[in-house]
């Protein structure tokens, strides 16, 4: 069995990547659970660039003789009409300690009488990996959308309640897990990394 160490404190988004990477030859387990405590300092300019940042970061405090492959996500949320906020800020726009309650009122707010064909929106995910040898590989996965005239759902989080899909005819917060994971930026990130990750081990995943 291979164990995956994610560099994440986030429990939804844990919940989310447990789902979606299950795998009978995978053991998963959280920074928290892996007993790993560290501030990360995300200066990168892209989703990719912060997520190498933490997963490199995680990575050097990992014991050298576990073999073990650290991952670490970016994910944000993109606006065209706010010209792509709050992007790489998604979890710090308005401040790290602001409920999203609070900032997705504030991006309805900002989005107030602008028509749908100017509300357009991306959820954007880039997934590293930093291998026990040192080698490392980035994946990135988008769903297209727009945002919404109000937040709805209780499944997810973040963003989700303001985020629609034409799709569907609702927010991915309206969405069954098992919908959403098939569909969003997150899930389609890990399920390429899932792909690496069988390369690399040369072994046999469920995708």
């Amino acid at each position: 069995m291979k164990k995956i160490i994610f560099a994440t404190g986030n429990q939804g988004k844990m919940n989310e990547i447990r789902s979606i990477l299950s795998d009978p030859d995978l053991e998963l387990v959280s920074m928290k659970e892996a007993g790993i405590e560290l501030e990360i300092v995300e200066d990168g300019k892209t989703f990719e660039e912060n997520a190498q940042i933490k997963a490199e970061a995680i990575a050097a405090v990992v014991s050298a003789k576990e073999d073990v492959v650290v991952l670490a996500d970016d994910s944000g949320l993109e606006v065209d009409y706010l010209n792509k906020e709050p992007g790489i800020y998604s979890a710090r726009y308005l401040g790290e300690d602001t409920s999203y309650e609070v900032k997705n009122q504030t991006i309805l707010e900002r989005l107030k009488g602008v028509p749908k064909e100017q509300r357009s929106a991306r959820f954007v995910c880039a997934i590293a990996a930093v291998f026990a040898d040192g080698e490392t590989c980035v994946t990135r996965g988008t769903i297209e959308g727009y945002i919404g005239w109000e937040a709805a759902g209780e499944n997810g989080f973040g963003y989700d309640p303001i985020f629609y899909v034409d799709e569907y005819h609702c927010s991915t917060a309206q969405l069954p897990p098992e919908v959403k994971n098939v569909l969003s930026h997150r899930g389609k990130a890990l399920r390429a990394m899932k792909e690496k990750l069988a390369q690399k081990w040369q072994i046999k995943v469920e995708l």
